[in-house]
């Protein structure tokens, strides 16, 4: 945190513009070198860039941002130079050579963001999601994390424990003072209505699933048309397709985004107890694992033998087909293909967690989960130092989550899952 960084915070060149970000206790003096003087605090100023040697670099609109009230927390300076390859070039290369500069590491902007408390770990995960988002429900996803209101959630479930911490403490360091009695009569509830809030949330959709996609599994026999549907509804010849059975030996996965919704389509194996080589069978078990794994299961066989809340798809439409089934399709014609995309859309957002609403991703599940657990007990036990204790584990839990309470190993991890320039 003593060094200074910087770092091509924009895209890659060449583009119109190219933004260079500074950050630390040398970010004054070194906006300074290169401008020749420090322009007014967060007001835009058009300078002509200079190296050491008072070589010119480029002319570029410079801000400077005297900390802490900034995004990193510290003093901060931009330039904003022309976008090609050259000039970017040129500036970083005489940022490297000034004394007490760096070029910063994956996430380093984020992460002195999160140290000097401009953000916290939550909404440094969101921020995270969102520079990778690639689809309209995981950008709006993201951008509830990111804003803050998982955040302010989880705060205002760390005040109420608080207050009945308190409660708590008084008993135990009171009781044995007439105003002060034993365990307060609405504790329980109180405790119970914080818990039940927690599990409502819980019960949500991961947030994983906006990041990593619904995974969409095609299963079936053999020869049942899992590999021309997969092919079909992506558009692309991904998967081999043959009248052999057998033909499709591992999985096989895609990712891809319909009506903003990500999905992950699985083709796998043909399922079949008897008849399968060595290389086939082991093909067959890694499709019955997908099968565990999958939101939502296409399949494509009888439906007496259908996965439970699988869409049961008759395909081969073309050949005239009389399949029963929640679809029947063609992936020659294109037949009912329509029709099953847009089944798959609703089914996906229903497997997603609302975008405009708090959900958690697994390890802040797994922490909230944590704290409801410990509720559980403190509005069971009736000694108030193991209600206290129970009460101070739930807090550890929360803070856990907004990073009050984080280990390296963990921060590296996500931190690195930042771009240089953030």
């Amino acid at each position: 945190m003593d060094d200074t960084i910087f770092a091509l915070s924009s895209g890659a060149p060449p583009a119109a513009i190219a933004i260079v970000r500074i950050s630390g206790p040398h970010a004054g003096k070194a906006l300074a070198t290169l401008a020749g003087s420090l322009p007014e605090p967060r007001a835009p100023s058009l300078r002509k860039l200079r190296d050491e040697a008072q070589a010119l670099l480029d002319e570029a609109l410079v801000l400077w941002f005297p900390g802490p009230a900034t995004a990193t927390g510290e003093d901060l300076a931009e330039l904003h130079c022309h976008g090609g390859r050259a000039v970017v070039t040129a500036v970083l290369a005489a940022l490297d050579r000034l004394p007490g500069l760096r070029e910063a590491e994956p996430g380093e902007f984020t992460r002195r963001a999160f140290a000097n408390g401009r953000i916290d770990l939550a909404e440094a995960e969101g921020l995270a999601d969102l520079l990778s988002a690639e689809t309209e429900w995981q950008r709006r996803g993201a951008l509830t994390a990111a804003g803050g209101i998982l955040s302010q959630r989880i705060e205002a479930w760390r005040e109420r424990l608080l207050g009945l911490s308190a409660r708590i403490e008084a008993v135990i360091d009171f009781g044995d003072e007439d105003d002060v009695a034993d365990i307060p009569a609405d504790f329980a509830a109180q405790v119970g209505d914080l818990r039940a809030e927690m599990v409502r949330v819980l019960e949500r959709p991961s947030a994983d699933r906006l990041r990593d996609g619904v995974r969409v599994v095609f299963a079936g026999p053999p020869n049942a048309g899992k590999s021309s549907l997969f092919n079909a509804l992506l558009e692309e010849g991904v998967a081999i397709v043959s009248a052999e059975a057998g033909t499709t030996r591992d999985v096989i996965e895609r990712p891809v985004a319909i009506g903003g919704v990500p999905f992950v389509f699985v083709d796998t194996a043909g399922l079949r107890e008897e008849g399968a080589g060595e290389i086939e069978a082991i093909g067959i078990g890694r499709a019955q694992e997908q099968l565990a794994r999958a939101d939502i299961v296409l399949w494509l066989g009888e439906a007496e033998e259908r996965p439970e809340g699988a869409l049961l798809v008759a395909s081969k439409a073309d050949l005239g087909t009389e399949g029963k089934g929640d679809h029947l399709v063609s992936a020659v014609t294109g037949q009912g293909l329509g029709a099953l995309t847009d089944a798959l859309v609703v089914r996906g957002k229903a497997a997603l967690p609302p975008p405009d609403r708090v959900a958690l991703n697994r390890r802040q599940k797994a922490l909230a989960a944590e704290a409801a657990t410990a509720l559980e007990h403190a509005a069971l036990v009736g000694d108030p130092l193991i209600v206290a204790e129970e009460l101070r584990l739930a807090r550890m839990a929360l803070d856990s989550i907004s990073g009050r309470n984080s280990t390296e190993d963990m921060l590296d991890a996500l931190f690195g899952r930042f771009c240089i320039g953030k």
